[in-house]
């Protein structure tokens, strides 16, 4: 089938085409680069052309409150637009475990209106949460440094997966048949996040130092313990992060 990935030159979306193609079926991806903008709508028709299914991983390029609000309202409408005039009868997109829970953040925001606009659509859909990916581990310390160099952290449950074990979770969503609800997955293993960014940081005699604070917020909004764990029926990733982590060095 021809399936085309939004976002699909990224870190989810070339991993998705490339699994996709390889089982036999026609991934497109579709991205700026190759003339798909689906903020202007421009490319959209004619990649989607004879199109069963569209994978949606695409990101904001700017985390702004308004610009990610702005990004994901119009690029999730124009692409439901131009799937139903496609005739499209699958509609999947990568969104992240907890977002309910992290309203504060204007991020999440944007994607549960992402989410909203999926669900009113008409168009049958997979929504696949996944958990923190472990390349995204520098985005967090990035986040939570201060100018004095400290790195400030909740110590919250944090139970992060390899973006190629998210791949395989949405590339085999997308060749099977629309759930019209979510799913999360997640990695096998659950750290302290204080803990593992500490950890992280020694093993690359980075000086930055750890400090646990229970108020520190995780891109805008204050976690409970619980707040990024997935629920009980989550589908694990097989890749631990101890294995990952000691092929980076």
């Amino acid at each position: 089938m021809k399936v085309v990935v939004i976002g699909g030159t990224g870190l989810i979306g070339s991993k998705v085409v490339s699994k996709l193609a390889a089982h036999g079926h026609e991934a497109v991806p579709a991205s700026p680069d190759s003339g798909v903008n689906t903020l202007t709508g421009e490319g959209l028709a004619e990649v989607l052309t004879d199109a069963a299914v569209v994978v949606d991983v695409s990101n904001s390029p700017s985390f702004a409150d308004d610009d990610v609000m702005e990004f994901f309202r119009t690029s999730t409408t124009n692409i439901l637009k131009a799937e139903k005039e496609a005739g499209v009868t699958h509609h999947v997109a990568l969104s992240v475990v907890g977002t309910d829970r992290l309203q504060e953040s204007g991020y999440f925001r944007a994607k549960q209106m992402q989410e909203t606009l999926i669900k009113e659509s008409g168009v049958p859909y997979s929504l696949v949460h996944a958990t923190q990916f472990f390349e995204f581990m520098k985005g967090i310390v990035a986040g939570a440094t201060k100018d004095d160099g400290t790195v400030h952290l909740a110590p919250i449950k944090i139970q992060p997966i390899y973006s190629d074990d998210v791949a395989t979770a949405v590339a085999r969503t997308a060749v099977g048949d629309p759930v019209n609800g979510t799913f999360e997955v997640a990695g096998p293993d659950t750290f302290q996040l204080d803990e593992l960014i500490r950890d992280g940081l020694a093993a690359k005699n980075d000086p930055r130092t750890v400090v646990v604070d229970p108020k520190a917020p995780y891109f805008g909004a204050v976690l409970q313990e619980t707040t990024l764990l997935p629920g009980p029926d989550a589908r694990l990733g097989e890749t631990h992060f101890a294995d990952w982590s000691a092929q980076q060095q």
